[in-house]
């Protein structure tokens, strides 16, 4: 089995310690995700494991003739050639065993006529077995397939068949990111290094990335700030705080949970840590000048030196958020009719139909390239050059977020002057706290805005929009460019928002603490759901299946509906006809699933009453074993019933087990 694995590792830029004596175990059958707050080395431990940096010290084993493959955050250089050359890259190890092959071939060839001519005899067994041995490597590693796992690969990923013969350069930065993503996928490596792989994916490719990771044979180790995505797909959690890495077992929430466990303890020593440090401090400023206590106060001051200072965590700042009251508006706020978009000869939008009221939440999601910005910018007002109608509302103000929004920031003020000279005059003395939780910490509040990153800008542009006191928040990608601790912010602050949001987010977990309802963009039109996030993703993930399989056992994907809101069923899409065969088939599912989860209880509860009786009889079988009960006639008999009636409630709790556990394995055959 292949292991890798890090000891004591260390590694310091200048003055500062980004990894200090970190270890790490990764086997074939790892899922690990690496978590850790902005800036804490996560990045720069996975290039230490892909040989990119060298560590300062400590020591890395890698198995025998182990292969590692790294997928960066970007910046990942493809070739000037075709997406489909670029992904068969991925088989440039067995190009070279093919090579290999090849070579032997000839070399047997040769010998084999070289001998046949002069009669020597000669054993090509080496070369035979050697030939055997490459081939069987060729054979098991699907080689001979490479084509259809190619298309295969890049299909799940969203790429179109006539996108495989296109070069890699005429795709934008996003779409060059799933061409690097597939061909790491493709490499079939020992070891899947994925630093945020999710980063540029839609909807439907992040279902499909998830899928293909459950049945990787290889170990994985990933950095994600997709909480659902880590959930479906790991089985522990290294966390790295102050250089050094801690496990945790089970997926990110039971992580989360562990970890909360753990912040209580190291909350409460360093509330006695404070206070130690609070009351030495007092001494020391009350007698400092006192020359009788010089000497107290230079040891107290000593002592204050010598202590290790305990810091918490960034997750253990919680920031709340306050949202400046917006004025009222009236109950509808959209309605569209027949509203089209295009961009020459080429439709974005037809014939959408559709109204938004007061208080919705819509989480507006697709592929990339469905229309979804282009429908953010018309709703915002950014885009006024469409077809058909929009009424908006009376009393509607709208605060928009685009994705360029960090184009809009220039000039020399900082960070936090940038921030302080549009904010409310109540929510100033909270604006340090705010841009801390917007990873501005530090020194970062005093650099100036025009040498800002790109994130760094989207971030300021997107927390002064929402010190701003609008009735409708419209976001186009507001999570990009967050890490999970400030994702949290914005998602408490946007649930506590009282007017109408309508915001464009691949991230599952946003959209199920936020949305009521979903716009689904796809080439065909705009579906509605209504109601809960998790038939929305249902509907997805079978028409993943289809897709992935074919088959038409599996439901056919929905046919799209440009409905109005009045025509909404309970089902939550389609006509108020009644429910369609989807949304009966997610019910009859969530029907069963409920039915599994009711009888594995059963079954666990049957066979704790099995082994309680068990113990009963045994403990019978050692009282009739016992000298002094065996010679009491009456004893016996009191015992040999008991043990009667013991063994008759324990062939009777065996059946009721094997019932329950019967019909839960056919439950779980058929679904």
């Amino acid at each position: 089995m292949p292991t890798l694995q890090l000891e004591s590792v260390s590694l310091a830029f200048g003055d500062r310690d980004i990894l200090s004596s970190a270890s790490i175990h990764l086997s074939e059958t790892s899922r690990t995700a690496l978590a850790g707050a902005n800036g804490s080395g996560k990045s720069t431990l996975m290039k230490i494991i892909s040989g990119m940096i060298k560590p300062d010290s400590g020591s890395i084993h890698v198995s025998r003739g182990a292969r590692i493959t790294y997928l960066p955050q970007s910046d990942y250089i493809l070739p000037d050639t075709s997406v489909y050359a670029a992904a068969d890259e991925a088989f440039s190890f067995y190009h070279d065993i093919q090579a290999a092959v090849r070579s032997l071939e000839n070399n047997i060839s040769q010998q084999a006529a070289d001998h046949s001519a002069s009669g020597d005899s000669v054993s090509l067994e080496p070369l035979l077995h050697e030939h055997h041995h490459l081939n069987e490597q060729l054979l098991n590693s699907g080689y001979f397939q490479r084509e259809a796992r190619i298309y295969h690969v890049l299909q799940g990923l969203g790429f179109s068949a006539a996108d495989v013969k296109r070069s890699c350069r005429e795709f934008s930065g996003g779409w060059q990111m799933r061409i690097a993503l597939a061909k790491v996928l493709l490499e079939q490596a020992d070891f899947l290094l994925l630093d945020e792989p999710t980063n540029y994916l839609d909807v439907e490719a992040r279902i499909w990335l998830k899928n293909y990771i459950s049945r990787y044979k290889g170990g994985i180790l990933v950095v994600s700030h997709d909480r659902d995505f880590l959930d479906d797909t790991v089985n522990s959690v290294e966390e790295i705080f102050q250089g050094a890495l801690t496990r945790y077992a089970g997926n990110y929430s039971s992580f989360e949970k562990q970890r909360e466990q753990r912040n209580e303890q190291l909350i409460k020593l360093y509330e006695q840590q404070q206070n130690e440090i609070q009351r030495i401090e007092q001494f020391i400023e009350r007698f400092r000048y006192k020359e009788s206590k010089a000497r107290q106060v230079q040891s107290r001051v000593s002592m204050l030196e010598k202590i290790e200072r305990i810091e918490l965590p960034e997750n253990l700042k919680k920031i709340r958020f306050s949202f400046p009251p917006g004025k009222h508006s009236g109950n509808q706020i959209f309605i569209a009719e027949s509203l089209s978009k295009s961009y020459g000869a080429e439709p974005v939008l037809s014939n959408l139909n559709f109204s938004i009221a007061k208080g919705d939440r819509i989480a507006v999601s697709g592929k990339n390239g469905a229309g979804k910005s282009t429908l953010l910018r018309i709703l915002a007002g950014a885009d006024k050059t469409f077809d058909g109608e929009l009424r908006e509302g009376s009393g509607v103000s709208i605060g928009y977020f685009a994705q360029d929004s960090d184009k809009s920031l220039t000039g020399d003020l900082t960070v936090y002057e940038e921030l302080e000279k549009e904010a409310p005059t109540g929510l100033i003395p909270k604006l340090r706290s705010y841009l801390g939780s917007f990873l501005f910490r530090g020194d970062d509040i005093f650099k100036s805005v025009s040498i800002l990153s790109g994130g760094e800008k989207s971030r300021l542009a997107l927390l002064k929009l929402l010190l701003k006191p609008y009735n409708v928040l419209v976001l186009d990608e507001p999570t990009n460019h967050l890490d999970l601790s400030a994702k949290d912010v914005l998602l408490e602050a946007l649930k506590s928002f009282t007017g109408t949001l309508i915001f464009v987010s691949h991230d599952s977990y946003f959209i199920r603490n936020l949305a009521n309802r979903i716009f689904y963009m796809s080439e065909s039109g705009m579906e509605i759901f209504e109601g809960e996030y998790e038939y929305f993703a249902w509907v997805l993930e079978k028409r993943n299946q289809y897709i992935e399989t074919g088959s038409q056992a599996n439901e056919q994907p929905m046919q799209s509906k440009d409905i109005k809101r009045s025509d909404k069923s309970k089902s939550g899409i389609g006509p108020a006809s009644g429910l369609d065969k989807n949304s009966i088939a997610y019910k009859n599912q969530n029907a069963v699933r409920n039915r599994i989860k009711s009888l594995r209880k059963q079954a666990e509860v049957s066979m704790e009453e099995i082994e309680n009786i068990e113990k009963r009889i045994e403990a019978v079988n050692m009282q009739m074993a016992d000298p002094e009960n065996y010679q009491n006639g009456d004893m016996m008999k009191k015992l040999s019933s008991e043990r009667t009636d013991l063994e008759r409630e324990l062939e009777k709790a065996f059946c009721i087990w094997e019932e329950t556990h019967q019909e839960l394995e056919e439950l779980e055959h058929e679904s």
